[in-house]
């Protein structure tokens, strides 16, 4: 693999289905408020490949709505009052993130998260599993006027970091993350491990590179800028 010419200034993540393996507790909770709807409980697989398109689709899928149905804002209020109740009790790092993670700090590369998910959820998620004092940044769509795909959020982070956007790295698994890292000028990684609609395919998105598993990911930026 051909080694890139500039020395890696800092790694970015997705956080849903890239970092962290949120599905356990996304599906408990939809599960949850099926039950209280006295709806039968949905099938796990089907239910993770929504978790990265958030709330509003993982209720529609379960419930069989249209986003424009008038039930679906109050059902979503209350998965959203579930989650926060159980933000942290199944979640875990992907395999191979937290060894990814000791090698950066330990290779002084700086590492952050950029996600679409709310600052509410996402802080109280990280604070949970002692990741927010780790992580160099931490951008939610409070921070920015526009979410990815934009890249504004990407753009914002750098900043914070103090790194060059085009001697950095950002790894997600959907593709806006892709359309995001590379609209900011970033190498992307496609975490084929994430959460990945079946009509969906991570090769025709176009990002600079891919890992079928997270612990691929160490590996691969060591072969692209000579680190060990």
């Amino acid at each position: 693999m051909q080694q890139l010419p500039n020395p890696l200034q800092a790694v970015l993540f997705d956080l849903d289905g890239t970092l962290l393996d949120t599905a356990p507790d996304f599906i408990w909770v939809i599960n949850r408020l099926l039950a209280e709807e006295r709806q039968p409980a949905l099938d796990y697989a089907a239910l993770r490949q929504q978790v990265s398109n958030g709330a509003t689709a993982m209720v529609c899928t379960a419930f069989n709505l249209a986003e424009q149905h008038p039930r679906v804002a109050l059902l979503r209020q209350r998965f959203l009052d579930i989650y926060l109740e159980h933000l942290a009790i199944e979640t875990r790092p992907f395999d191979g993130i937290m060894a990814l993670l000791d090698w950066l700090e330990g290779s002084k590369v700086p590492w952050g998260i950029v996600t679409n998910k709310p600052e509410l959820y996402t802080q109280g998620l990280l604070q949970r599993l002692d990741l927010q004092r780790r992580a160099g940044t931490i951008i939610c769509p409070e921070h920015v006027s526009l979410r990815k795909p934009h890249p504004e959020s990407l753009w914002l982070a750098c900043r914070e970091l103090d790194c060059n956007p085009r001697q950095s790295v950002y790894v997600g698994d959907h593709l806006r993350d892709i359309e995001a890292g590379r609209r900011a000028g970033m190498q992307t990684i496609a975490a084929h491990y994430g959460y990945i609609a079946p009509n969906e395919n991570p090769l025709d998105w176009h990002s600079d590179h891919h890992v079928a598993c997270a612990s691929e990911i160490k590996p691969l930026l060591q072969s692209l800028y000579s680190l060990s």
